[in-house]
């Protein structure tokens, strides 16, 4: 694996998510390489090879930023700001540093234990949240689409940490893989340490997209009973799987009186 820069871009972009107008992501693409993700569609580069990094990443922010007043910024929506490299290259620590000198919030979403290094950064920074995307109940499954990320156990320790830090922390349980994800079992995984829990489905936008064919060779491989099922699935916004689903999860938000949010 190696890092090389990238061609000149903006790193501070718009954000279509609930609360936040422009997010950040620190690498342009991800070591991790879960093999259902949106972002390998567009990939510059062979992700298992190659991740590009910015030239200088916090003399070109803090100029993009000059315009802005203070508000919470995203970090994290097309590659994992505490990927391997980030041990080495420490970007994400960087603009993390920026922004407590200009008093920006931040709401960051990562696979790894690595971020509890920054809660010194993070905790500077009021109404900051950090959540764990989690998608599958046991290792083994984990391990067939996305072996490289880092396990279950090291998520929900770093999210113990965080939230006994007195840092806002979320779940997201995404992908909901049809009939793979136990998404009762993982919400009683992440609902004692998440303040709140987000529910996203499995969405495919083409058969040709690369995620879709690596998830394709993975249930073919091993789960071949359900390949013609997510076919139907994967591509349907409103497939019938989907309404029992979201019934499922308004019954458990409502017993437990969880902060649910549910996005399927």
């Amino acid at each position: 694996m190696k890092a090389n820069r990238c061609s000149r871009r903006k790193i501070l972009n718009p954000c279509s998510l609930e609360m936040h107008n422009y997010q950040i992501d620190t690498y342009i693409g991800c070591e991790h390489f879960c093999h259902y993700c949106y972002g390998l569609n567009d990939a510059e580069t062979d992700w298992q090879k190659e991740i590009l990094i910015y030239e200088d990443i916090i003399e070109q922010l803090a100029q993009e930023m000059n315009s802005l007043e203070p508000q919470s910024i995203y970090i994290g929506m097309n590659s994992d700001p505490y990927q391997p490299f980030e041990k080495i290259f420490k970007q994400t620590r960087k603009v993390l540093e920026l922004f407590v000198k200009r008093g920006f919030p931040v709401c960051i979403l990562t696979k790894s234990g690595l971020v509890t290094r920054d809660i010194d950064l993070i905790t500077k920074l009021p109404d900051s949240s950090v959540g764990f995307s989690i998608a599958f109940q046991d290792e083994r499954t984990r391990q067939l689409f996305e072996k490289n990320a880092p396990s279950n156990k090291e998520r929900l320790e770093a999210l113990v940490k965080l939230k006994s830090s007195g840092i806002k922390t979320y779940a997201l349980i995404c992908p909901v893989m049809p009939f793979i994800t136990d998404i009762e079992s993982v919400i009683e995984l992440v609902a004692p340490y998440s303040d709140t829990i987000w529910v996203y489905k499995l969405h495919m936008e083409s058969e040709n997209d690369k995620n879709w064919l690596n998830v394709k060779s993975i249930l073919d491989r091993h789960f071949p009973e359900l390949t013609e099922q997510y076919q139907k699935i994967a591509f349907s916004k409103n497939h019938p799987y989907w309404k029992g689903i979201r019934h499922k999860l308004e019954e458990i938000k409502s017993k437990k009186c969880l902060n649910l949010k549910i996005e399927l």
